[in-house]
């Protein structure tokens, strides 16, 4: 008999990828299980990309907001509204717990799952449920979601997290470059130019061309700025999720502010790091099947040496180069030794 599994997380981008290990893990434990997937329009193909997946339902509450009384997004609400009602659910997972997400998680039919009073980030939420379960709160997403998973299905997780991307990674080959996620919605996550340059410097030297991620004009604008009169560094343009996440995967490094794109490099199994200047990575580390490094702290920027030294750890040390031969007392042409190895 299947299992009908409705699961809410709509945003964001870094908070779905979170959630995929938790999708792979209910596919594993319950095999008849049909899984469908409300998220918002802009990050519905993360959840696409899962083979677990069967359905994603999108929502446009962020577009929805700015005009919610427009008469085309009443017609839209209404049609979101009839699409949920039409369907019978065994299991309502609400893994936002937030008001918003209860706005969602009413309008479907089925017994509705979700975090207790103490576990959820709006306790209000928590109100709403048939079922609440107790997560402990200070704990990585990736692991706070397995495990509100496995209570709402009885089981226990185990193992490292599987991101279910495979489709995305074996699509591409591994090229010379690294991306770089140099913009933030904020000031104040932005790192030192100075800093960056270093870290360009150090990538260059390895042989990587520089790919930058730009989300918007002044995003792209400030890359350009970061990469004046570095011949082989471009900034991409933007691009849907789909394109991103095959650049992400083909890259040999990520280097990114703490983003939902650096996250999901990690997902993608890239060696990437992280700089945390304005969050804490205690909730949100950067988790994947490569090599990761979430480095910085609320209020306190990683320095570049600590950056470079989690490249070197990720790639292995810089290439050396020789120092020229002594030059002969004789009227002879100096020779130049240089080598480079591994």
């Amino acid at each position: 008999m299947t299992l009908k599994i409705l699961i809410v997380r709509t945003s964001s981008l870094g908070d779905l990828v979170h959630m995929l290990p938790a999708i792979s893990d209910i596919a594993r434990q319950i095999p008849n299980a049909h899984i469908d997937w409300l998220a918002e329009e802009a990050f519905a193909d993360i959840p696409s990309w899962h083979p677990a997946v069967q359905d994603v339902i999108p929502v446009a509450h962020r577009r929805w907001r700015k005009n919610w009384w427009s008469p085309q997004v009443r017609a839209e609400r209404r049609q979101l509204k009839q699409r949920l009602a039409s369907r019978e659910y065994d299991v309502i997972l609400d893994m936002q717990a937030l008001m918003k997400s209860i706005w969602l998680v009413r309008q479907a039919r089925g017994v509705r799952h979700g975090l207790d009073w103490k576990s959820a980030r709006e306790p209000l939420a928590s109100l709403f449920y048939q079922v609440k379960h107790r997560v402990a709160f200070w704990q990585p997403a990736v692991i706070r979601q397995r495990s509100l998973a496995a209570l709402a299905f009885g089981y226990e997780y185990e193992g490292e997290p599987d991101f279910g991307l495979h489709t995305i990674t074996e699509s591409v080959s591994i090229q010379p470059h690294a991306l770089i996620m140099p913009s933030a919605s904020r000031d104040d996550k932005l790192w030192d130019e100075a800093n960056w340059q270093q870290v360009f410097d150090d990538l260059e030297q390895r042989g990587l061309g520089l790919r930058l991620l730009a989300g918007s004009e002044s995003e792209s604008q400030r890359a350009q700025q970061l990469i004046a009169h570095r011949a082989n560094a471009k900034v991409l343009p933007r691009m849907g999720l789909n394109a991103v996440a095959k650049e992400l995967a083909s890259a040999t490094i990520m280097v990114g502010l703490d983003s939902g794109l650096t996250h999901l490099a990690a997902g993608l199994g890239r060696p990437t790091i992280g700089i945390y200047k304005a969050s804490t990575p205690v909730r949100t580390p950067l988790e994947g099947p490569a090599y990761t490094a979430s480095l910085g702290e609320r209020g306190q920027a990683p320095s570049a040496q600590t950056v470079l030294s989690a490249i070197e750890q990720a790639l292995g040390p810089l290439p050396l180069v020789e120092p020229m031969t002594s030059v002969a007392a004789s009227n002879e042409t100096p020779a130049v030794s240089i080598s480079l190895s591994d």
